[in-house]
């Protein structure tokens, strides 16, 4: 083969030393996979647990990986650099992201310090630091910099998700939790600082094991003064990620504090629990939900499909859109419309956290259907079990089954079911199927799947059951997920595909009177919105909301126009939605080109040119 053919760099010493490296794991039936998407010794650090499961590595081998890859990143590098003799890079082009910044610190470590043998103290500092790297790395986390009992971790770079403010909330909580169960030789506890807000990032800083990506602003400060007035075992969050998680979470306002480096008071929140929300879309519009506009097609073709499931001829439509376009709201308007109709309504939600939790969406469901709460003994959760299905007459063997399933104990009132694992697993799966047959049986019922792109196996599964048998009751099952997303069930004579597309000027129009009400906008303003905003309906209501909130008709144009700066252009709950649909199109492409579209009109030239 010719020196520069890539096949033949492909089979070089990088790939061979691939294959050595994944040899030690024990793992050498992935060495073709890795050969075959180019996956090379340099590639290893940065590697995500998404890429590996994109290439059909499972969950278990994953998470070794991942492990194997954290533990040996700076022998990685090194291999890395003579193999290719090419030694990194110093400078990388300054690149501005929005993050979500979280900053953790052992709780009394001066005092361990005092009373604690030094080899006792690295053991103790050493677990910690493994238990934060798992609570951060189970919602992709990055973990910057380790210092001494405190850990800097940023949520959005290098990876960008539309949910990382989430995220980084989930971890926190999840950490406090992990680390007042850990078993040392002293009783650890730990302060949660997080902040979101623009950096800029780009500049390597230090060498060797030292060397981390420099961070740029205010931020990852505010991160860590929140940190320091948190109480033990608590999460504070600032106003600014406490916008965008929106009623995700129990929270608890801190009042305004005065914190050190920091001008003027800053609110602060205190981060309790998740909530036990039932609709995310619902969750995260907390100023409501805007009118209906440009969807009445749409509306009418799920109305009708509903009038065939009262007439016993079950329906499934699989509504599929992009993010942003209005699948939730679309389903939402269904809702509100069937209000006072009588029917049995269920609905389910999947989450970009929990795609290997096996049937979340539908033990979430199955929670609050039965009004779980916080507190509530085992003794009480079976009682509520009780109450819910016995409204569809369930059959005992398959309450033993569901209860199983929520993980309560079998305090005698069920049978013991004594199956095989497999059998077990088929069998629920069955009750469930027989559990909306029946309530079929009693009224018609909507059922409600979103976002089933982030679905996980299990319950794929129990759909596919589902959707095999509501063809001969009353039942509406409307599943949305995005076009990523490839159901197998489309062409049957029940299930209609229904695609939602982007918006025309004359309904974005619509859609930007609806959001401004009677408050003037000038035409120039209206007419850049329309222009810059692609037709995805969230980026129109959230560019106009930035609009209004600007000072000044100036500040409106300089809004709506998106000049230079993407601090002006474009609102914080947009960035981290548009920074993840950027990373998805051009991923692999260089921070360097990252840089240079987002420095060009952020939403005109590069969402047209994009993600067009």
């Amino acid at each position: 083969m010719p020196a520069g053919d890539p096949e033949a760099q492909a089979t070089g010493p990088s790939m061979q030393q691939i294959a050595d490296w994944l040899k030690t794991l024990g793992m050498s039936e992935y060495a073709e996979r890795f050969v075959d998407n180019k996956i090379d010794i340099s590639v290893l650090p940065h590697l995500t647990d998404q890429d590996l499961k994109d290439i059909g590595v499972p969950l278990g081998h994953r998470r070794k990986m991942l492990a194997a890859i954290n533990q040996g990143v700076e022998s990685i590098r090194l291999l890395a650099e003579a193999t290719t003799g090419v030694a990194p890079t110093t400078q990388e082009a300054p690149e501005r992201r929005q993050i979500t910044v979280m900053f953790c610190d052992l709780v009394g470590s001066t005092a361990l310090s005092a009373r604690m043998d030094a080899e006792d103290l690295r053991e103790i500092i050493s677990v910690y630091q493994k238990c934060v790297a798992v609570a951060v790395r189970r919602f992709d986390g990055f973990i910057a910099k380790y210092m001494g009992d405190g850990v800097l971790v940023y949520f959005g770079y290098p990876e960008a998700h539309e949910d990382d403010p989430e995220r980084a909330v989930r971890a926190g909580l999840e950490l406090v939790a992990a680390v007042s169960n850990l078993k040392t030789h002293a009783t650890l506890q730990t302060r949660v600082g997080i902040a979101t807000g623009l950096v800029v990032v780009g500049d390597l800083i230090g060498s060797g094991s030292a060397q981390e990506q420099g961070v740029v602003g205010k931020t990852p400060n505010l991160a860590a003064r929140l940190q320091g007035v948190a109480e033990p075992n608590s999460v504070v969050i600032a106003e600014s990620t406490r916008t965008l998680v929106g009623n995700l979470f129990e929270l608890e306002d801190l009042g305004a504090k005065d914190l050190k480096g920091i001008d003027g008071p800053v609110r602060a929140w205190g981060a309790l629990r998740p909530a036990s929300v039932e609709s995310r879309f619902e969750a995260l519009h907390t100023s409501g939900l805007t009118d209906l506009v440009g969807r009445q097609e749409e509306l009418d073709l799920l109305l009708r499909r509903w009038s065939k499931a009262l007439d016993g001829e079950g329906q499934v439509v699989l509504l599929s859109g992009e993010a942003g376009i209005g699948k939730s709201r679309l389903t939402a308007a269904l809702l509100e419309r069937l209000t006072s109709e009588p029917h049995t309504r269920l609905r389910y939600f999947c989450s970009p956290q929990r795609t290997d939790s096996a049937l979340y969406p539908i033990i979430s469901q199955m929670e609050r259907a039965a009004r779980f709460a916080r507190g509530d003994t085992a003794e009480t959760k079976l009682d509520k079990l009780d109450a819910v299905l016995a409204q569809s007459y369930t059959p005992p063997e398959d309450r033993a089954l569901f209860a199983e399933l929520l993980s309560l104990p079998n305090d005698g009132r069920y049978l013991k079911v004594e199956l095989p694992p497999q059998q077990r697993r088929q069998r629920t799966l069955e009750a469930l199927t027989r559990q909306i047959v029946a309530l079929a049986e009693q009224s018609p019922v909507l059922m409600i799947f979103e976002d089933v792109h982030w679905i996980d196996p299990t319950s794929l599964e129990a759909l596919g059951r589902g959707i095999d048998r509501i063809k001969a009751v009353g039942v509406l099952l409307i599943i949305t997920y995005r076009p990523e997303f490839e159901p197998p069930w489309a062409g049957r004579p029940y299930v209609t595909t229904l695609t939602i597309n982007r918006f025309g000027e004359r309904e974005i129009g619509a859609l930007i009177d609806n959001v401004t009400g009677n408050k003037p906008l000038s035409a120039s303003v209206r007419q850049d919105i329309i222009e810059r905003t692609d037709g995805i309906p969230l980026f129109v209501e959230e560019m106009t909301k930035a609009v209004l909130e600007a000072e000044g008709e100036g500040a409106a144009e300089r809004t709506a126009a998106a000049i230079p700066s993407p601090a002006l252009a474009v609102p914080a709950s947009l960035h981290a939605s548009l920074m993840a649909r950027l990373l998805h199109r051009v991923h692999g492409i260089g921070n360097e080109v990252h840089y240079y579209l987002l420095q060009l009109d952020p939403l005109g030239h590069y969402l047209r040119k994009v993600f067009s």
